[in-house]
């Protein structure tokens, strides 16, 4: 049985790149929020260092100006105590980084006038198109962010919605149940519980990218501060063939149970699902990092949730083809695939595939061991070089690697010289993946 002779990138590198996503956990809902390091990095940076240390956890929207026309909603001053409110202590300010419109839903650094630099830990969200004024006014005003989703813009209008008042901290503060001359407390303030970061779990970015996955899929999670090192599991970090749960003080756990770690970075983590994860239902992701929550997010587990591996570099123009090795270990390509050479399939020839989240095999565990013998996939897998079935010698484990699979296919006659879709089905069911490979007769 062949073992990859290339760089598979399965469990260590960077399949694609990310932006973080943090939670505004709100008394009206949740706001989740994308942040643009890449646009606005000194700001990002800032807005995480309070989000990281807590500063806004109990905080309050103390600026609402939504009548008679949307404007604007204000946070990250002050925070609720046991009987004050009090100012949230700030940092030293930011240099200024206009650069995105202040746009319907997009969140920016509130600064102090005639100041541009001076931004610390206000900020505030745009209800409206605020381009013609905040983008042409004290150096433009710096957003960083924007919302989501549909769902987190109907909570931003819910707190545009509630009534304002005159009070210590602005002229219009929203306050809930709230009459006049009545004694302010904690409930009448629009309160955000806290900010944390979402975690983004897809399956592995090179395997098609799924927002599922199945006991025994590679997880991709993305977020900030996940991990203070860089590096992938290592034949040291594996007891008697059993995959690390913990790498460097980094452990995560999927539906309640401890995940199988193979990298960390501070920016991704990526783990493999374990078997005892019922498929069925959408779980928690929790990434931890000395024992502190670091980023949540969710997945959904399905008893099979497959992918062949087709990395970006062999998407040509609307064709994304596969991986597949000749016999000699060489990959099937054309030249406009950089860095392959021209060696399209040929009828009669065994071809080798690549996957991830094929299912149960007929003997051991898909999770968490490095695999022994040639365990075989349960599910029946079929390939179709265009309307032509091909034969499947092997569909099963790797030997000596962890939860991937491996197909030796042989290719049909009578294909012609061309780029041909590639369907597969696992029990009767095709992947979601749209792919194709070059033959030549």
């Amino acid at each position: 049985m062949r073992a990859l002779a290339f760089a598979l990138l399965l469990p260590a590198a960077v399949f694609c790149q990310t932006n973080p996503i943090v939670r505004f956990d709100t008394n009206l809902g949740n706001i989740d929020v994308e942040l643009y390091p890449a646009d606005a990095p000194k700001t990002v940076a800032n807005f995480l260092s309070y989000v990281n240390k807590g500063a806004y956890t109990n905080s309050i929207i103390h600026r609402s100006v939504a009548r008679p026309t949307p404007f604007v909603i204000q946070g990250g001053g002050y925070r609720l105590n046991t009987n004050s409110v009090d100012p949230i202590p700030s940092d030293p300010a930011v240099v200024n980084e206009f650069k995105i419109p202040n746009t319907r839903g997009t969140i920016a650094m509130a600064k102090q006038e005639g100041n541009p630099n001076s931004a610390t830990n206000q900020w505030f969200f745009n209800l409206a198109d605020n381009t013609g004024n905040l983008d042409v006014q004290n150096g433009g005003f710096t957003v960083f962010g924007k919302i989501l989703n549909d769902s987190s813009l109907v909570i931003m209008d819910r707190i545009a919605a509630v009534p304002t008042y005159q009070s210590p901290y602005a002229d219009t503060t929203p306050l809930l149940n709230y009459r006049p001359g009545q004694v302010v407390g904690p409930a009448n303030f629009v309160t955000i519980r806290s900010i944390r970061p979402l975690a983004r779990a897809i399956s592995a970015g090179a395997f098609g990218a799924f927002g599922e996955a199945a006991p025994g899929s590679y997880l991709e999670i993305y977020g900030v501060d996940l991990a203070a090192t860089t590096r992938s599991w290592e034949a040291r970090d594996f007891n008697n063939g059993a995959a690390p749960t913990s790498l460097d003080d980094v452990k995560v756990t999927i539906g309640g149970q401890d995940a199988f770690i193979s990298y960390i970075s501070p920016t991704q983590v990526n783990v493999q699902v374990p078997e005892n994860v019922a498929p069925g239902a959408t779980v928690p992701v929790v990434v931890s990092y000395q024992g502190q929550e670091k980023a949540f997010g969710s997945i959904t587990i399905k008893p099979v949730a497959a992918g062949l591996l087709a990395p970006e570099s062999f998407k040509v123009g609307d064709y994304q083809f596969v991986v597949a090795q000749h016999q000699d270990r060489s990959l099937v390509g054309i030249p406009a695939i950089p860095n392959v050479p021209d060696a399209p399939a040929k009828a009669g020839e065994t071809l080798t595939f690549y996957g991830v989240g094929f299912g149960a095999v007929d003997s051991g565990p898909v999770g968490g061991r490095l695999a022994q013998g040639l365990p075989r996939v349960v599910a029946p897998v079929q390939f179709f070089f265009g309307d032509r079935e091909a034969r499947v010698d092997y569909a099963g484990l790797v030997p000596g690697l962890v939860g991937l699979y491996q197909f030796n296919v042989v290719v049909p006659s009578g294909l012609g010289s061309q780029d041909l879709p590639l369907r597969v089905t696992v029990g009767g069911a095709n992947l979601t993946q749209t792919l194709y490979i070059p033959v030549r007769e």
